[in-house]
């Protein structure tokens, strides 16, 4: 078979065929004219090579099974020689991959770093209202959301016996955080570092904030309880796991709940929106007392002011226990 037709049955260059030629690798006849004639050990030669160079090793690293195919084995990996190849490459690649975990730890406490250094704790900062609330990279033209009356039925209903996992690992059931006023902030997604948000993220109305929100609520987190706000919690549909890389990065002194199969959506008729095949919440507040929802905030823009907003309204309408 001469090297046009090789290289096509083989699905490689005529170049790659001279090249393991030069390799010493194949042994290709010469017909009378010159041309070369490649033989059926040559085309099976060259697919062990190409199989073995696809898993990563080098041309070189090759000859060894070459060597075996040579004297007379099906095989090219029914030698010592070969079956040593396959040892050292693993050694190789234990080697590599642990250099790479090391990179990856650093480039990953790099990033880490750098996402907090995006939303500064500063554990005097919730000692007092924070009124100038910081913007924590929110852009200036963000979509505001509009009423669109899906909560009006919400306020003065008793909420549901349900139990949600939180981040500190425990559970909690709603009608048992407290006899007292709190707080629970319901909001769609909060991001990774690293990883893309979903496509026309910020031009969803009430969608990007999610983050800035947090920090606000943990930003006047002291304020609030010394405000009569017996507890605040967030709740949204991602699970626990993603919700605890928040709460770590940030320093949120609360926890978050998980509602992975929107229960809470389904007993209260809870306003949701789609993106990318998901289903996640719309951004609201609910203040409770006694079990049942006191006031409810919604549609939420800024959400960075958002935390200041209850704090004066929770000011402006001390608590009266029934």
């Amino acid at each position: 078979m001469q090297a046009h037709a090789a290289a096509h049955q083989l699905g490689v260059s005529i170049k790659a065929l001279r090249y393991y030629e030069a390799a010493n690798l194949i042994h290709p006849l010469r017909l009378p004219n010159g041309y070369r004639d490649y033989t059926d050990a040559d085309l099976v030669a060259v697919r062990h090579i190409v199989a073995l160079t696809a898993l990563g090793l080098t041309v070189e690293a090759t000859r060894p099974f070459i060597t075996c195919l040579s004297q007379g084995h099906t095989h090219g990996d029914e030698c010592a020689e070969s079956l040593g190849m396959y040892h050292r490459e693993i050694q190789r690649l234990d080697t590599l991959v642990a250099e790479l975990s090391v990179r990856r730890a650093l480039l990953q406490d790099k990033l880490d770093s750098a996402a907090r250094r995006g939303f500064p704790h500063d554990e005097h900062s919730n000692e007092h209202v924070v009124y100038a609330a910081p913007r924590y990279g929110l852009p200036d033209d963000l979509p505001e959301p509009k009423d669109d009356g899906s909560v009006d039925h919400l306020t003065g209903l008793q909420l549901p016996n349900l139990v949600f996992p939180t981040t500190d690992g425990l559970s909690v059931r709603l009608p048992q955080v407290s006899d007292q006023r709190w707080v629970l902030f319901i909001y769609p997604w909060t991001g990774v570092p690293g990883v893309d948000m979903p496509r026309g993220w910020d031009e969803i109305p009430g969608a990007r904030g999610c983050t800035p929100e947090a920090c606000g609520f943990r930003d006047n987190f002291t304020t609030l309880l010394n405000s009569g706000v017996a507890a605040v919690f967030g709740l949204s549909s991602q699970n626990s796991n993603y919700q605890r890389e928040l709460v770590s990065r940030l320093s949120l002194p609360y926890s978050m709940l998980s509602d992975e199969g929107h229960r809470l959506s389904a007993a209260l008729n809870l306003p949701t929106f789609q993106v990318e095949e998901t289903t996640l919440y719309k951004r609201l507040t609910l203040v409770i007392s006694g079990g049942k929802i006191e006031h409810v905030f919604y549609p939420i823009f800024p959400p960075n002011e958002h935390a200041v907003r209850v704090l004066e309204w929770i000011n402006n309408h001390p608590f009266a226990q029934t």
